[in-house]
């Protein structure tokens, strides 16, 4: 048979065969080539519109971890990074302090200073001329008293620590211990402790524990500082009283989860924590609460604010069925699918979805304007009735939804439609228009609800203590200590959401806990009920 060479001179007639059959092959050879040619074009293009695609996902995935790393942070929450550079934050000028300054540049500068709470102590040190000089020099008439000028400025007493002795006399019969075959001995009882046989009271009990889970300060820092006190604490016995003292308050942990799972409307939120003594190389902090950051101020009987921490060994969906078993109303989460295995009701969260599409616009180059801007203007439509209802009841916040919101998303919908044919499934924006589509029936919710919040950011706002925290002091070392932790945050964490001073709720709470007996009712010592006694 004869094959054409694309490398043969060109056909002629010359050339041609005269036999059909030859021709005839030679046709087909020619045709086969031509396909041939045209597959790979074909392949060519598909590989060229790989490496492309591929390029600008390797951009995409680059120019967001620049954000990551460079840019400031949205969560505006200080890491452990910022309190080097503390001071030189500090010293740059507010803006109002300087459109002061503009204001007056041509008189003087003024500064704001610290505003010195009424509620302070305080004490009056008078600064006055001696009875010499209270006489005029010019007549020798004595001066009258004619005001006076007064300022204030703010004085720190350092802590210290004091040992507390508790003497108790003894008594007995002295005709019994001449004569009697038995001498009876009488003597008060100690009065009940929290921890009977340790030295800790209320008070350093309350200072370990909001120092930690509070302010994020390590217990080896804490026992540094104790040193400073004249006070030898180990940082093994301080995490000794921990684990003893958040054991004794299971119960109280228990009734605000029962109490919890009884409220209309939650949200959870989960992250990562190291054990050390634990087989997985991830266990998980999860928590979960009701209400806002602090109770309303115009409620005669508000829903109590809870917040409850819950360490796990994993991530498995069965982690918050176990803990929120029987709950079956609205819960608020982020995007994570383990929250399905619930028997709740889940809503979604616009600021995870806003979220992506920022992302999105990040990539898409500064000052340039896309698909990405078209999505934030939709969702900042919806934030923007949340403001304006932000401090209505909750049937006019429905009502709002029901009538603005409701078109505002049915319009966004479309859209979203639209660019799902348009947009590389592919690229950030693709996965934000798919996030979005994913999680629409959930982020449909809050539509029904008027106490359902627009997004997770409470839950979000309730873990970044923990966040905060472990990045100081990085891990926990066993199972235990990592259950203790999920205690003691509750309490200060709920402490806070009830508009109370953790450590004085603490100290309250160690000073009566030990009176409780088996049976008795707790719930005077919940946050929201008890008595302070400091």
């Amino acid at each position: 048979m004869l094959r054409y060479n694309s490398r043969m001179k060109k056909l002629d007639n010359n050339t041609l065969p005269d036999d059909v059959e030859a021709l005839k092959a030679m046709v087909l050879e020619l045709q086969n080539q031509q396909l041939e040619q045209q597959a790979d074009a074909a392949r060519l293009q598909q590989e060229s519109e790989r490496w492309k695609r591929d390029f600008y996902q390797l951009l995409e995935k680059w120019q967001l971890e620049l954000k990551k790393r460079f840019a400031a942070s949205a969560e505006g929450l200080p890491g452990q990074g910022d309190l080097f550079n503390e001071i030189e934050d500090i010293l740059q000028p507010e803006a109002d302090e300087v459109a002061a300054e503009q204001h007056i540049a041509y008189t003087r500068k003024v500064g704001r200073r610290a505003r010195l709470d009424a509620s302070l102590p305080r004490t009056e040190i008078v600064h006055d001329i001696s009875e010499e000089e209270k006489t005029c020099e010019c007549c020798g008439t004595d001066m009258h008293r004619m005001g006076e000028d007064v300022s204030e400025k703010l004085d720190f007493i350092p802590a210290k620590v004091q040992v507390i002795r508790h003497v108790r006399p003894k008594y007995s019969c002295r005709t019994c211990e001449q004569h009697g075959t038995e001498t009876k001995i009488k003597q008060a009882p100690m009065p009940p402790s929290m921890l009977p046989k340790s030295i800790a009271t209320p008070s350093l009990l309350a200072q370990i524990i909001t120092a930690k889970f509070q302010h994020g300060l390590p217990l080896y820092r804490q026992e540094t500082m104790f040193k400073q006190f004249g006070a030898d604490i180990s940082r093994q016995t301080m995490s000794r009283w921990l684990v003893a003292v958040s054991q004794k308050l299971e119960p109280l942990y228990q009734r605000m989860h029962d109490l919890l799972v009884q409220q209309p409307v939650l949200w959870a939120d989960e992250t990562t924590i190291k054990v050390i003594q634990s087989e997985k190389s991830k266990s998980y902090m999860w928590v979960y609460g009701c209400g806002g950051d602090k109770p309303p101020p115009d409620s005669t009987s508000p829903s109590p604010n809870i917040v409850l921490y819950d360490y796990q060994d994993g991530r498995a969906g069965s982690h918050p069925k176990d803990f929120l078993q029987g709950y079956r109303g609205p819960l608020q989460v982020d995007g994570y699918q383990g929250y399905e295995q619930t028997e709740a009701k889940l809503a979604g969260c616009w600021a995870h979805a806003r979220r992506k599409f920022v992302d999105a616009k990040t990539v898409q180059g500064k000052k340039k304007t896309g698909r990405a801007d078209v999505a934030i203007k939709f969702i900042q439509k919806l934030y923007r009735v949340e403001r304006l209802m932000k401090d209505k009841s909750a049937d006019e916040r429905l009502h709002a939804r029901q009538t603005e919101s409701t078109t505002v998303m049915n319009d966004f919908k479309k859209w979203l439609d639209t660019q799902l044919t348009q947009v590389p499934p592919t690229s950030v924006l693709g996965k934000a228009v798919q996030y979005t589509l994913n999680q629409w029936s959930k982020l449909q919710v809050y539509l029904t609800d008027g106490r359902i919040n627009i997004d997770n950011n409470r839950a979000e706002r309730a873990i970044k203590p923990f966040v905060i925290g472990r990045k100081a002091w990085l891990f926990a070392n066993t199972h235990g200590g990592a259950d203790a932790s999920a205690v003691l945050y509750s309490l200060v964490e709920t402490a806070k959401a009830n508009d109370l001073q953790p450590i004085d709720y603490l100290m309250s709470l160690f000073e009566q806990w030990p009176l409780i007996k088996d049976g008795d009712d707790i719930d005077h010592l919940l946050p929201w009920n008890i008595e302070l006694t400091r």
